[in-house]
């Protein structure tokens, strides 16, 4: 199958450069037109939708494939081969960072840059690892979204966007939720929220922005700074916003921090 029609891949814009948005858990590419538009004029802008997310091939989802992020990673790579014009900037949002980090692990000449926006590389808590949840808090999320998954989406959405004082973002997430075949989201909210990638973080070398919010219930400000830590060559800057979504609660502020990021390297 092709990859471009498997991933509802869009290209816009017009650069040297070719930057890849590649949205979180329960969305689809369309949470980017708050910031895409922004660099279409100095970059090619290609958006995706995850395998079993938006408008992608849900038949080509295979559970025993996607049981880890690692194939996602796959898929990455194989649209990165496809639609880059040599190494590409890579922009990955919350579950999605992490799918970023394996793939430049693995193919760390296809990424100039990577930007992580709310990343979490394992959401729990660990010794002095500070994730966010305990390992029960996990559990009864899973056994929640898989004992009534529209019923879990229309709760936990408004939630995870945040941004209290604009209650029409906190809609669009959960219609975003709701959109998703629940068998497959089930599936994928299981490997999201139980994967650790903390061990990989030592094996990145691609040069990355981390962008935390400052007020963040899945991926608080403790796991922007652990992640700063362990990634070489990472700038970690804090993005004032509440919630688990500043791409769509905070672009303006994300679109500086990551143009700022972008000059200071050698595109």
């Amino acid at each position: 199958m092709r990859i471009r029609p498997r991933h509802n891949v869009s290209v816009s814009g017009n650069g040297p450069v070719t930057l890849v948005f590649a949205h979180g858990f329960g969305c689809d590419q369309t949470v980017w037109r708050f910031m895409a538009p922004a660099f279409e004029d100095r970059y090619r802008v290609v958006a995706y939708d995850l395998l079993g997310s938006g408008k992608s091939e849900l038949a080509a989802y295979d559970r025993a494939r996607y049981v880890s992020l690692h194939a996602h990673a796959d898929d990455l790579l194989a649209i990165v081969d496809d639609v880059g014009d040599g190494p590409v900037v890579y922009v990955g949002h919350s579950v999605s960072a992490m799918i970023g980090l394996l793939a430049g692990i693995r193919a760390p000449e296809r990424f100039r840059a990577q930007v992580m926006i709310a990343p979490s590389p394992c959401y729990v808590d660990d010794g002095d690892y500070r994730g966010g949840f305990s390992s029960g808090d996990v559990d009864k999320l899973v056994a929640a979204m898989e004992a009534d998954y529209l019923g879990w989406s229309t709760s936990m959405a408004p939630v995870i966007m945040g941004a209290p004082n604009r209650p029409h973002l906190g809609v669009e997430l959960t219609n975003n939720f709701c959109r998703n075949d629940p068998a497959i989201a089930r599936h994928f909210g299981r490997v999201t929220f139980r994967a650790d990638h903390r061990a990989d973080l030592a094996h990145a070398t691609v040069p990355t922005l981390i962008l935390q919010c400052s007020d963040d219930l899945i991926a608080p400000v403790d796991v922007g700074r652990y992640l700063q830590r362990h990634l070489a060559g990472s700038v970690l800057r804090e993005v004032r916003n509440v919630g688990h979504c500043p791409h769509m609660s905070a672009p303006a502020e994300c679109v500086r921090l990551m143009q700022e990021f972008l000059d200071g390297l050698d595109l």
